[in-house]
């Protein structure tokens, strides 16, 4: 900086940064590999000038001062390209010569942030590690008391239910009034959760697809997945692969006119709809989808321009109420594919959400009720929604579970919990816990990301640039530069392999409780943790 350059509070120094680049210059070749793939251009050449002091022996000689040039990596200080973190330049580096590095103090990025008045938004989830979930224990183990079952010797499936599941004397006397009765799908209790086509890049789309796909059709695993809000490519709708999806409708409707259009052409119903009125990682806001990422393909599947920000209305705006959404949308839904597909309702955990199960308790046209937590990943939010708003979800599902058992519908409804399931890695353990508190399945999205994909986005901050579209490992990227890079083929076997991994894990927690025909949902006698407090709200058993 010049002498007399003046110092504006945004300026900012390379020890002001969460992540600093380490380079070293002796290892370095130039070979300009780590700028060229940088998501954020966080770094650049440079050219650096350095001075050096001669002194001659001679003593009456004066000393003298020479410059030596050279070309180097420099990091930039400006907010808008700081290094995010993700390792990408030390993965294609020959020589190791460059990696990020964690400050070593507090990150005050985050006041500088907000320039231009907008507050930081950003993709992944809460940085909150831990949580309720993962201290949960499993205690109800039979050996003489139950016919326990040995996970690795004996054959079981796991398997729930989609769908009002009337008793046979409701379903006679519903059909006999209707002329139909709600339908039901028997599917695995772990659902990819809501992951849009244009949040996610066309290759992460497909290799989600493509491993659900051979998860039901080679391995007989009723896997389901969400499309998320935002349509689907046609291909598919007319694929009879449809009916492994289930194709939720949002607040902003995008690529809705697509889908009601192609219905006459579907070979196959897709497994059920979801309508989404909330999102737990962001409550009372609706989806956005930023401008960087609607190219073209995006804006003709949605109906829209391209290169504009898709924001959602934070409700639906026809509704203004649990009784009307119920009569307008939940049952126009059953009316469009002729009363054979599911329909169900998410919802953001919240304080209000068991109105809204009581209320759906009253309508046989719900199909069930989903419950996002406040740990739920999103591809973009601001930071004040995702570390200040929400409701956890073990207490939301409990709560909802214990409801139902008080009117005795406990088996008619089923709850599908989400947000933060397998946050820290134990994705079989916290289904397990949910299930056992009353869920019936549960969905998860950033889980399979990061083990399908490898996303980097951490609960330290590290990455989490899904919202603008500059995603190093292409997951969540429109642009070919950086979603060439991932292979749809690794995708779907990484997919495959998470799920078969799950089902053994799955398996060993539940097989000993001797429940081999039926998941054990709300058996909370199983169930203990040394947390008194949360013990006693969620009336499990308080061990130590």
């Amino acid at each position: 900086m010049q002498p007399n350059a003046t110092i504006s509070p945004s300026t900012l120094s390379v020890k002001d940064l969460p992540w600093q680049i380490l380079w070293q210059k002796d290892k370095c070749t130039l070979c300009g590999r780590c700028t060229a793939v940088c998501p954020v251009n966080a770094i650049e050449l440079g050219v650096f000038r350095k001075r050096k002091i001669t002194v001659s022996l001679d003593p009456q000689g004066n000393p003298g001062s020479s410059f030596d040039v050279y070309h180097g990596i420099r990091q930039k200080t400006d907010p808008a390209y700081a290094c995010v973190g993700c390792a990408t330049c030390s993965l294609v580096c020959p020589n190791d010569a460059i990696f990020p590095m964690r400050s070593d103090e507090a990150d005050k990025l985050r006041f500088h942030i907000n320039r231009g008045g907008q507050p930081r938004s950003r993709g992944g989830r809460r940085n909150v590690p831990g949580g309720i979930l993962d201290q949960i224990k499993f205690i109800r183990i039979s050996m003489l008391t139950d016919p326990a079952l040995d996970a690795g010797r004996h054959e079981f499936e796991l398997r729930t239910l989609l769908g009002r599941i009337l008793p046979p004397e409701k379903n006679l006397k519903f059909l006999a009034e209707n002329g139909w009765i709600p339908p039901v799908r028997e599917i695995y209790p772990l659902v990819i959760g809501g992951m849009s086509f244009g949040a996610l890049s066309p290759n992460m789309w497909e290799g989600l697809q493509m491993g659900v796909a051979y998860l039901n059709e080679e391995l007989g695993m009723p896997v389901r997945i969400c499309t998320g809000e935002g349509g689907c490519p046609p291909r598919l709708l007319r694929s009879p692969f449809i009916k492994y999806v289930i194709l939720q409708i949002a607040s902003g409707y995008f690529g809705w006119d697509e889908i009601i259009h192609s219905i006459p052409e579907m070979v196959e119903d897709p497994c059920a709809i979801e309508i989404k009125y909330g999102q737990g990682a962001k409550p009372g806001d609706g989806g956005l989808l930023m401008w960087h990422k609607v190219n073209k393909l995006i804006a003709a599947i949605r109906g829209v321009p391209p290169g504009v920000s898709l924001p959602s209305p934070p409700t639906h705006q026809t509704q203004y109420s649990i009784e009307e959404s119920v009569a307008k949308m939940i049952q126009s839904m059953y009316m469009a594919w002729g009363f054979r597909v599911p329909v169900y309702p998410k919802i953001s955990a919240t304080s209000t959400a068991m109105a809204v199960l009581n209320n759906l308790t009253r309508n046989p046209y719900a199909a069930g009720l989903a419950i996002d937590g406040e740990d739920g990943g999103t591809g973009a939010a601001y930071n004040v929604s995702m570390d200040h708003m929400g409701h956890p979800i073990a207490t939301n599902i409990r709560d909802g579970y214990l409801n139902l058992v008080e009117v005795g519908m406990q088996n008619e409804i089923p709850l599908f919990a989400g947000g933060g399931v397998g946050k820290s890695g134990n994705l079989a353990a916290n289904a397990a816990a949910l299930i056992m508190l009353g869920a019936s399945g549960v969905q998860t999205g950033k889980y399979i990301m990061q083990a399908a994909a490898g996303c980097l986005g951490s609960e330290s901050d590290r990455c989490n640039i899904c919202n603008i579209g500059r995603c190093p490992r292409g997951i969540t990227s429109q642009d070919p530069r950086l979603y060439r890079r991932l292979d749809v083929e690794k995708v779907a076997e990484r997919v495959v392999d998470l799920f078969l991994a799950f089902d053994t894990e799955l398996k060993k927690i539940v097989a000993p409780l001797g429940r081999s025909t039926a998941l054990p949902i709300g058996m909370s006698d199983a169930l203990g943790i040394s947390d008194y407090d949360a013990a006693q709200r969620l009336k499990i058993k308080y061990v130590v």
